[in-house]
């Protein structure tokens, strides 16, 4: 009998072990998730897009579905959207916002994240528009191009039709 309380009690201390020992840990990985942030937004002032992308990547991995991850999250939906980023990709920032709203529902970064979700999807429709309006420009162009052929061996059609009219003629 002694055993098992002892044996219990022994499991009980084991737990809370664990659950101290993870939470500096949580802790500490958290604020080096911060740091990654910082140094981020540091090279993405200045125009360091690359550099800056792997610090958030870095930031999200460590804090995944934890704060600071929302704002990780929401950083590389505006790096991947920055119009001075020459390997800016819409969808990839699409991806992150819808990402963060969906992961991060009470994040204060999620009603943005639905904006810019909003904003990139209607930007995504206009660019599907004008690309096929795009393509019916080139067939236009490309029918007056032989319009345009066609007009001119019509006239070269009438000019000999003169010239074999006035040989006869003479």
């Amino acid at each position: 009998m002694l055993v098992f309380f002892f044996g219990c009690a022994e499991i009980e201390r084991s737990k809370t072990r664990v659950e101290v020992s993870t939470a500096p840990m949580k802790k500490k990985e958290q604020l080096r998730s911060e740091e990654h942030l910082r140094l981020g937004q540091k090279l993405l002032a200045r125009g360091d897009f690359e550099g800056s992308l792997k610090e958030h990547q870095i930031a999200l991995s460590l804090s995944g579905k934890s704060p600071p991850g929302d704002e990780a999250l929401f950083q590389i939906g505006l790096i991947y959207a920055h119009p001075d980023n020459p390997k800016k990709d819409y969808e990839k920032s699409l991806d992150q916002f819808k990402r963060l709203a969906k992961d991060h529902p009470e994040s204060p970064r999620s009603d943005e994240a639905r904006i810019w979700t909003g904003i990139l999807q209607e930007n995504q429709k206009l660019k599907q528009a004008n690309d096929r309006l795009s393509q019916g420009n080139e067939k236009l162009n490309q029918t007056i191009e032989n319009l345009n052929q066609l007009i001119q061996k019509s006239k070269q059609v009438d000019i000999e039709i003169e010239e074999k009219k006035r040989e006869k003629t003479k």
